[in-house]
């Protein structure tokens, strides 16, 4: 077994005890225990690490070596621990500050939902506030410090400055229609389609328009008679069920409909939009407790699917 799964807290609770104040039976009174019981958890430790951490030095003890060796990891990760326990306990207990969330739409609709539902039923305090938009507004207010983190694709390079982006899943764009449309259910469509039906495109600006761009140039498909740029996927929504529009959005979007076969998507090569989704946050910013407790909701829900 790995020697760090059996060292427990109370080890090192006894052996930064014993170090601190040189005397076994003095930290024995400290920590609500007996002498014996201190003793027997120190020689634990020194089983499980396979070294002798504290010397007889006279009538008092000192640390070896290897003890002092330990003891500035020891130390530190007894910190880590307990800083962890109370801030589990403030957020718990106290209304801190806000967790700002910018969900761009590949998430809104199917990541979000469930990751705010995990903390509210989590029992912490903070306010939660979860903002959508355009990309590029979603990464002023992150930038500006309006919002704690933005999840969504992996914006182009030059709109990083001063962001970090941590991958979480993959996702690509696909052409939708709804399930009444006249093309749902063929198995091949012509190339100029686009000029044959009203199309929702993503407008310049917006993450996934250099990825439909280049889709349709390698398809070798026809530019769009009828286009109406948006990014609302609730307009989105609701236009495709109320025409005959086909969709070019990120599936992630749509994904819910497509399972329930409400919307259907074209038979149309977009492997080349595959692109990454995830964590966007600021460089070398120390977030608060829930903040970061909120992320790791959002990287346990994508490891999930």
């Amino acid at each position: 077994m790995d020697i760090s799964r059996r060292i427990k807290i109370r080890h090192l609770e006894a052996f930064v005890e014993v170090a601190r104040q040189k005397s076994v039976g003095r930290a024995a009174i400290t920590l609500s225990l007996t002498q014996p019981a201190v003793t027997r958890t120190i020689r634990e430790l020194e089983q499980i690490v396979g070294a002798a951490l504290i010397e007889r030095d006279g009538r008092g003890i000192r640390l070896s070596h290897q003890g002092e060796v330990f003891l500035s990891h020891a130390g530190s990760g007894l910190a880590a621990v307990r800083g962890g326990i109370a801030a589990l306990a403030n957020v718990a207990t106290a209304s801190g500050p806000p967790v700002r969330i910018g969900a761009l739409p590949t998430v809104s609709a199917t990541i979000m939902p469930g990751a705010v539902a995990d903390f509210l039923a989590s029992g912490l305090k903070s306010p939660l506030r979860v903002s959508t938009g355009e990309n590029r507004v979603l990464l002023d207010q992150l930038r500006k410090g309006d919002l704690d983190l933005v999840m969504g694709r992996m914006p182009a390079p030059e709109n990083m400055a001063s962001l970090r982006f941590e991958p979480l899943y993959r996702d690509r764009v696909v052409f939708i229609v709804a399930g009444a449309h006249p093309l749902s259910g063929q198995r091949q469509v012509a190339a100029d389609i686009l000029a044959q039906h009203p199309v929702l495109v993503p407008p310049a600006g917006s993450i996934i328009h250099p990825f439909v761009e280049r889709v349709m140039l390698e398809q070798g498909m026809a530019r769009p008679v009828q286009a109406v740029e948006t990014v609302s996927d609730s307009f989105g929504r609701a236009f495709l069920r109320a025409s005959n529009a086909i969709w070019i959005i990120s599936r992630g979007v749509v994904a819910a409909e497509i399972a329930s076969g409400e919307f259907v998507e074209l038979p149309i090569d977009t492997s080349s939009t595959m692109g990454a989704v995830g964590l966007i946050t600021r460089e070398g910013d120390r977030q608060h407790d829930a903040a970061v407790f909120f992320a790791d909701i959002l990287r346990r829900r994508t490891a999930q699917n």
